[in-house]
């Protein structure tokens, strides 16, 4: 027992005054093992992993929390990860303007566009976002100008790669059943799909679809516009040349 405390108690000091694993420098101190209980360097060693160990508690690791799908007897159900609220809404997911994420009004398509978009777009804007937005995400199957079944024979012809390639080709914006839907109708198809065409929801936020909506019309009006119909300006565009027409 005795010499366990002399061990201990040369250790301690070998810590304390740094002389364990160095050797003594100016006045300090030096310790000078006895030949019974040498300390080595393997000891030097052993005391600062020991030292170095007693740092490494698991406390701040395994907290006294509940974690994902763990078993709880708190709880009835004995579930610790407990059911959302009836009603709880994901923060940025505040979903109460029926008109423009669900292109409704009073539960029928809506027939003009929602105020949020009206009033952040100007039409030229709006049209611009919406036809970079179509050309990404609708002309492989539409084509740039909506082409396909229902309408025209010369509309079959102008269809995206997809439907060339063998995809079932989809009707034409061209026909009167479309020109008359309401705009809240394509923002619908878009949403959710319609036929073969499945949601675009995940990859077009609200806005780019009421853009794409807003395209579509624009391109319903540039292949059923009456020449009588169009200003001074529009013929002036139309009848001036074209880099396709210089020699």
């Amino acid at each position: 027992m005795t010499s366990t405390i002399a061990i201990a108690s040369e250790i301690r000091f070998a810590v304390v005054s740094g002389t364990a694993c160095s050797r003594p420098s100016g006045r300090a101190r030096a310790f000078t093992p006895s030949p019974r209980h040498p300390v080595t360097p393997s000891l030097c060693h052993l005391v600062t992993l020991s030292l170095l160990a007693a740092g490494c508690v698991q406390d701040m690791a395994d907290q006294q929390k509940a974690e994902p799908f763990e078993r709880s007897g708190f709880f009835a159900d004995g579930m610790a990860s407990r059911p959302l609220p009836p009603g709880t809404v994901a923060r940025g997911r505040l979903r109460v303007d029926d008109h423009f994420f669900d292109g409704t009004v009073n539960g029928e398509p809506a027939e003009t566009f929602p105020e949020r978009v009206t009033s952040e777009y100007t039409p030229e804007a709006l049209l611009a976002r919406g036809r970079e937005r179509f050309e990404i995400f609708c002309s492989h199957c539409h084509g740039s100008i909506g082409g396909g079944r229902e309408g025209s024979p010369h509309m079959r012809e102008l269809t995206g790669m997809v439907v060339k390639a063998g995809f079932p080709m989809p009707p034409t914006y061209h026909t009167d059943r479309l020109r008359a839907a309401p705009i809240g109708h394509f923002y619908d198809v878009i949403t959710n799909g319609f036929g073969r065409m499945p949601s675009h929801a995940s990859q077009i936020p609200p806005e780019d679809r009421w853009a794409i909506a807003a395209w579509v019309r624009a391109l319903q009006a540039s292949q059923h516009t009456a020449l009588s119909e169009l200003t001074e300006e529009e013929h002036a565009f139309l009848e001036s040349p074209t880099d396709t027409d210089a020699p």
